[in-house]
């Protein structure tokens, strides 16, 4: 039999398993007892996750199952845990709320479907080799969405933490009838809620890797045996089943496959980027290979997996995979010892869960939420990004005052326009020698010179038909003023490509700038911008021997030519 050392030594042979081999025989005890932790604290937190998604709570245990096991087989993280998650959960419930009532059998096989569809467009984007667009929501946006995410939940917990109604679907509605329904809040169950709230911020503050929400539930069970809560008026959870999941069709109609894509759509962007930067972050960390294309099919496999065992979407969840890195898990080994503890607790162990107060759970879930508010986070942003706290507030306003699918909208439309932000107004400036010879960068302003006769000027990002006129803004500044220019350098380290609109804007600036008499050169280009050049008929225009590889050659070249100005070539 082959030992477990004796894996580490090819483990490339297998297309599967990269999560989880090499495997060192040192590191099996912590990987196991780092599964035991992330049992103890995630299971409470999938019940809390299924409430949000609005399923009966038995399916949250349901995610820790195939869903969790299949990503450990296909994904290629070592880190990345893959379960039932508070962000995707409020998406899916903010559609199936529409379409079926919550818990129904109908509202279930919707949830099947809406994680059968998010699988494929996972696999999709595998095939399409498409893990680059995790990128394209900025880490301030995803910030502004989940704080959004964090209101909502908790919002939305706060009736039954009291024991009153709010009806409504809309958060801040809501939030309104939740306040004016103050007055008829039930004792006990605010009791309840407290209770559980005081013991998981008491366990917190001694140490995260103490259970505090197992504590808190086990403690809320055994209250409600004892005392009989329910008669008392305290709303409990009533029957669980109890065994494995039934393995089932989702709802497979035309229909509601139209009606949940762009909800699918919207989970597959929030498991794209939550997933993508919580691996790569533990992937830095311990000097791993990150793999996002291969962490794709792990994530399309678990989705798949869940949707015909009755459950709802999963996603890379980075509190999860914290609790398990703290707890010293360095593999897969980890999750896999965690789906098997809920294997336990499905075959023997739901019972006492029929015992369970609504508000315990409630509160629970309502914990969860607030920690997705990173406060810390945006007082930092505020302080050092004023314009990114500003498109993170915004987002979490359009999830809170809108919808979670809205929101991930207009998070997307916001990192569009962050990104075009950046590259509409790069960041130009004119090189210059300091005073022990070496280059350093000095804002455009009316007549700068690099030296008499010169400017050496850098583009910062690539030329295209958005930010073509600050280029043509700081050409006119430049020569406006100042000493005679013979010879105009653009660096171009920083231009990356130049699009059909900014070659045509080059040649005209080339002709005017020959019309001056004033040279044009251009230092530090790459290769292929050189080649598109060159295509686009620039290199004609500027001469043959305008090409040069660094500043330091062109400055060199202007400094051994005459003091008049070249004849335009």
């Amino acid at each position: 039999m082959r030992s477990v050392a004796g894996w580490a030594r090819q483990p490339r042979e297998w297309p599967v398993l990269q999560g989880l081999l090499p495997l060192r025989r040192d590191q099996v005890p912590g990987d196991l007892l780092a599964g035991v932790t992330l049992a103890a604290l995630g299971i409470p937190e999938v019940l809390g996750y299924a409430r949000i998604a609005g399923m009966p709570v038995v399916t949250g245990l349901y995610t820790l199952l195939l869903p969790m096991a299949l990503f450990a087989v296909f994904g290629a993280s070592r880190h990345l845990v893959v379960a039932a998650d508070s962000a995707t959960a409020a998406i899916l419930a903010a559609a199936l709320i529409r379409l079926a009532d919550p818990g129904s059998a109908q509202y279930i096989r919707l949830a099947g479907l809406a994680a059968l569809l998010t699988g494929a467009l996972l696999l999709i984007a595998r095939l399409a080799r498409l893990g680059f667009l995790a990128n394209f929501l900025s880490r301030t946006v995803l910030l502004g969405f989940l704080t959004g995410v964090g209101i909502q939940v908790a919002i939305g917990q706060l009736p039954d933490m009291l024991g009153v109604s709010a009806p409504s679907p809309h958060t801040v509605i809501k939030l309104g009838q939740t306040v004016e329904a103050l007055p008829q809040a039930h004792g006990l169950t605010v009791a309840v809620s407290l209770s559980v709230v005081a013991v998981m911020m008491a366990a917190r503050r001694i140490t995260r890797r103490i259970p505090g929400a197992l504590i808190a539930v086990v403690g809320a069970i055994i209250a409600s045996r004892v005392a009989d809560l329910a008669a008392h008026g305290v709303s409990v959870l009533g029957y669980v089943p109890r065994g494995l999941p039934a393995v089932g069709l989702p709802a497979l109609g035309r229909h509601d496959a139209l009606a949940l894509l762009g909800t699918s759509a919207s989970i597959f962007i929030v498991i794209l980027a939550q997933s993508a930067a919580t691996a790569r972050a533990y992937a830095a960390k311990y000097a791993e290979p990150f793999g996002t294309d291969t962490d794709l099919i792990g994530l399309g496999a678990g989705n798949i997996a869940a949707a015909f065992t009755g459950t709802f979407v999963v996603n890379g969840s980075p509190t999860k995979t914290q609790i398990v890195d703290d707890a010293g898990g360095r593999s897969q080994l980890a999750t896999l010892t965690t789906s098997a503890v809920a294997l336990v607790v499905l075959l023997v162990a739901t019972g006492p869960l029929s015992f369970l107060p609504d508000a315990a759970l409630a509160a629970v879930v309502f914990l969860i939420g607030a920690e997705l508010v990173d406060v810390r986070g945006i007082r930092r942003l505020l302080r050092v990004r004023p314009y990114e706290f500003a498109v993170a507030v915004i987002t979490a306003a359009a999830v809170v005052a809108l919808s979670v699918q809205d929101g991930i909208l207009v998070a997307v439309i916001a990192s569009i326009i962050d990104h075009l932000r950046h590259s509409y107004r790069p960041r130009n400036s004119v090189l210059v020698k300091s005073a022990e010879g070496h280059w350093k960068t000095t804002p455009v302003t009316r007549g700068a010179r690099t030296e008499p006769g010169l400017v050496i000027y850098r583009f910062g990002t690539s030329l295209y038909f958005a930010n073509t006129s600050r280029l043509l803004e700081d050409l006119m500044a430049i020569t406006a003023q100042g000493g005679p220019l013979h010879w105009f350098v653009l660096d171009g380290a920083a231009i990356g490509d130049v699009d059909y609109t900014a070659s045509s804007m080059l040649s005209g600036a080339i002709a005017q700038l020959h019309q001056r008499h004033v040279r044009f050169v251009v230092t530090s280009l790459m290769t292929p911008v050189h080649h598109q050049l060159e295509h686009y008929g620039i290199t004609g225009a500027a001469g043959p021997d305008a090409y040069f590889d660094t500043p330091g050659e062109a400055l060199e070249a202007f400094s051994a030519s005459t003091s008049r100005p070249d004849p335009p070539s």
